[in-house]
């Protein structure tokens, strides 16, 4: 029975065109949503969901909102995580994908506070919470459903997709919003223009559901199944025998959050209000700087699989930690040129650092535990690197100024270099290995 399962599960197999193509529509979907609302926050959400006699504490609260899917995001890793390892991959990331589209649709449907009072930023929060939960489980699938099914020598590369699909979320994300503020007055997006990005996640998540439609599971957990091979407890599982990894994925991952973040979210609300830079312009500005991370997501994948994990890790770990004293003298200058050339160094940086993470997560844990593993590590790496990001570093730029906020980059990039240096290499490992019978 078992040797007939496992003969069925080889001969479905799909081809890798349809792999890169699965996971990098998933992702593109899901941080487009993310990406949506962190721009809202930046620029709209404290003035339509907080009450209007304190300005400043408008775009506090609004970022406070943003870091609320953060902590829901481990929730999130441990509730799919532990259905993609019981029941497969493919169900569990469909299941994600609906729970993140529908919250974010929602949102574009609530009321604001001038009409809802207290209700509004509270249902806000609720719907957060959701897209946050979506998100928790949808990257681990994602990235198991590439390298799973990566050929052999190539999990770097094909666990690159999944990380390539943020920087095209961001871009459709900015490309919408950058076309509302071309047609619509100020008034007229305030009042309903910037529920449309949101309502439009509609059309992306049926494209995303029916691109992972079509696929069998992935060649690692048919395995696992025909082997009779499960853990009844996930969680339980990666935190008794797999907690070293978990903590130092987790680290490791703080750096990707906080670069991106704070050069996005934070440089977004800091460059319009502060700096005064045209709204439009600075959209401009960041939807050329992503291309950096564009570019550098496949490089970073390709010497991942050629020279390891670690070495692409930690030379970006460290460079990322230098980038830190850019930000004041860049950023802060003003100039356009200038601060596009800030948010290209560090969203590039954003791509070498997280590039290599699609496949080094999942090879940290035994294919029994893997989606649980893979994705608490991603999610608990986003809450100590990037739920509070925009925050911390709006009240840092108050009160020690915008340097201050460069070391809050450094320290991060010093927390995951570290935190990488303390790994072993995981090119060679073998996704089909199983954790010990439960």
């Amino acid at each position: 029975m078992s040797s007939t399962r496992l003969r069925r599960a080889s001969n479905v197999a799909p081809s890798t065109g349809r792999i890169a193509v699965a996971s990098l529509v998933g992702t593109t979907v899901e941080f487009y949503d993310f990406y949506i609302y962190g721009t809202a926050a930046a620029l709209v959400l404290g003035p339509v969901f907080f009450p209007s006699h304190a300005p400043n504490s408008q775009t506090l609260a609004a970022f406070l909102t943003f870091g609320i899917a953060f902590l829901a995001r481990p929730i999130g890793a441990f509730l799919f995580g532990h259905f993609g390892d019981r029941v497969g991959r493919k169900t569990t990331l469909v299941a994600s994908m609906l729970v993140m589209g529908i919250s974010t649709m929602l949102i574009g449907l609530l009321p604001g506070y001038g009409s809802a009072g207290l209700a509004a930023p509270i249902l806000l929060c609720l719907l957060r919470l959701g897209q946050g939960l979506g998100l928790g489980g949808e990257w681990g699938g994602a990235a198991l459903l590439a390298t799973e099914n990566a050929p052999a020598g190539k999990r770097g590369w094909f666990g690159m997709f999944p990380q390539l699909g943020p920087s095209i979320g961001f871009l459709l994300s900015n490309g919408l919003f950058l076309l509302l503020f071309s047609v619509l007055t100020n008034a007229q997006f305030m009042a309903w223009g910037w529920r449309i990005p949101f309502l439009a996640s509609a059309v992306l998540v049926g494209i995303g559901l029916y691109v992972r439609g079509s696929l069998p599971e992935t060649v690692a957990f048919a395995r696992a199944s025909a082997r009779l091979e499960r853990v009844r407890l996930p969680l339980r599982d990666v935190l008794a025998r797999h907690f070293a990894p978990l903590l130092l994925g987790s680290f490791a991952m703080v750096v990707c959050y906080a670069l991106f973040y704070i050069s996005t979210v934070f440089a977004l609300g800091y460059g319009t209000k502060v700096r005064h830079i045209p709204r439009i312009t600075f959209l401009e500005l960041l939807c050329i700087a992503i291309l950096g991370m564009a570019v550098a997501t496949p490089i970073a994948g390709a010497l991942a699989d050629r020279f390891g994990r670690r070495p692409v890790l930690l030379v970006a770990a460290a460079a990322a930690a230098l980038s830190g004293f850019a930000i004041a003298p860049m950023l802060g200058s003003g100039n356009t040129g200038t601060v596009l050339a800030f948010l290209v160094i560090e969203l590039t940086l954003m791509g070498f650092t997280f590039a290599p993470m699609g496949a080094l997560l999942p090879e940290l844990f035994p294919t029994a535990v893997r989606y649980t593993g893979a994705a608490s590590a991603y999610s608990l790496g986003g809450i100590l690197g990037g739920s509070l990001a925009p925050y911390i570093a709006q009240r840092l730029v108050a009160t020690g100024g915008l340097p201050w906020v460069g070391y809050y980059i450094t320290g991060a990039g010093i927390v995951s270099f570290l935190a990488v240096m303390a790994m072993r290499e995981t090119r060679q490992t073998d996704l089909n290995r199983l954790g010990k019978r439960q």
